[in-house]
C-alpha cells in the first residue's frame, strides 16, 4: 500500500515537472538587451568573401537609405530556409544588404550563394566568429536593419519568415 502511495506520487510529480517545462517551451523569451536605436558598431572591419581584402563595415553602409546586415552560412540549415526572403528584399527594394559569412567554409560559402543565389551587395567573412559577437550577434542567422544615421532599427534572431519580412517591408516604407 505505500508503495503505491509513493509509485503514484512520483508520477504525479514527474507529470507536473513534464507539464511546467512544455509550458515553458511556448512562452517566448529573448534575453538579449534590447538593441533598437543603439549605434551600430561600424568601426569592425572584415575580408570581402571573394577580393581577401580587408573592408570597414562603416564604409558600405549607405548614409541615405536603409541598410540591413544578415549574418549567415552555408552549414546552417535556418539560414537556408531565410534565403528566399532575403533574395526578394534584394530584388524589390532599395535596400543595402550586407551579408557576414559566420565561421564557414569559404569554397561552402561561395558554393551556397553560387547554388541559391547572391541576394547581399557585399559579402563580408568572419572566421572565428568573434566580429558578429562585437555586433551583438548570439548565434546564426540573426539580421539587424539599420537605419540612415547607422543606427539599429531592429534585431531579428533567427530565420526571416513572412512576418518579418513584412514587417522589413513596413519599417523601410516609412
Amino acid at each position: 500500500m505505500k508503495n503505491n502511495k509513493i509509485f503514484y506520487l512520483v508520477v504525479i510529480l514527474i507529470i507536473a515537472i513534464f507539464l511546467v517545462l512544455l509550458l515553458g517551451l511556448k512562452e517566448e523569451k529573448n534575453y538579449t538587451p534590447q538593441s533598437e536605436l543603439k549605434k551600430l558598431n561600424d568601426s569592425i572591419s572584415l575580408k570581402d568573401l571573394y577580393s581577401g581584402k580587408n573592408i570597414f563595415l562603416n564604409d558600405l553602409l549607405l548614409n541615405n537609405e536603409f541598410n540591413l546586415i544578415n549574418i549567415w552560412a552555408s552549414w546552417c540549415a535556418p539560414c537556408k530556409v531565410e534565403h528566399p526572403y532575403l533574395i526578394n528584399l534584394n530584388d524589390k527594394f532599395d535596400i543595402n544588404l550586407i551579408g557576414i559569412n559566420y565561421k564557414d567554409n569559404l569554397d561552402n560559402s561561395k558554393k551556397f550563394l553560387s547554388d541559391l543565389g547572391n541576394p547581399y551587395d557585399e559579402v563580408l567573412v568572419d572566421n572565428d566568429g568573434t566580429k558578429s559577437i562585437e555586433l551583438g550577434a548570439i548565434g546564426v542567422p540573426e539580421t539587424y536593419l539599420i537605419n540612415s544615421n547607422k543606427k539599429i532599427i531592429k534585431k531579428f534572431i533567427g530565420p526571416l519568415d513572412q512576418e518579418d519580412y513584412d514587417n522589413i517591408i513596413n519599417l523601410i516604407k516609412k
